[in-house]
């Protein structure tokens, strides 16, 4: 048994925290700062789980833009294109995901990253 093995990684919209790393799946934490978002993006491979915790998140997934508040609970499948925004005040996120971290496929960034 571990305790305490929490990963803080920095981010340009905000941070994650890294809560379990395992074989076959990776817990973490997302917080997006008020009028911040994260790449316009997709995964080749990576399969993601995520529920709203705290704020109301503008969710970009495919096709349909919506905002959506605490309790929120949805799937990202490989190759969706998705977004998250923060546009009214702090978002947390709890995201449960297949652990290919570095499968980030960026189509447009507010901060200059490339896409892979």
């Amino acid at each position: 048994m571990r305790f305490g093995l929490v990963e803080r990684v920095p981010k340009p919209w905000g941070h994650e925290m890294i809560f379990a790393r395992a074989k076959k799946y990776v817990g973490k934490i997302l917080v997006i700062e008020k009028g911040h978002r994260l790449s316009l993006q997709l995964h080749r491979l990576k399969h993601e789980s995520l529920m709203v915790l705290r704020g109301r998140l503008k969710l970009r997934l495919g096709n349909m833009t919506r905002t959506v508040g605490p309790g929120t609970a949805f799937t990202i499948a490989p190759r969706t294109i998705h977004r998250f925004e923060a546009t009214k005040g702090r978002v947390t996120l709890i995201e449960v995901s297949t652990p290919e971290l570095w499968d980030v496929v960026r189509l447009q960034d507010d901060y200059g990253r490339r896409g892979k």
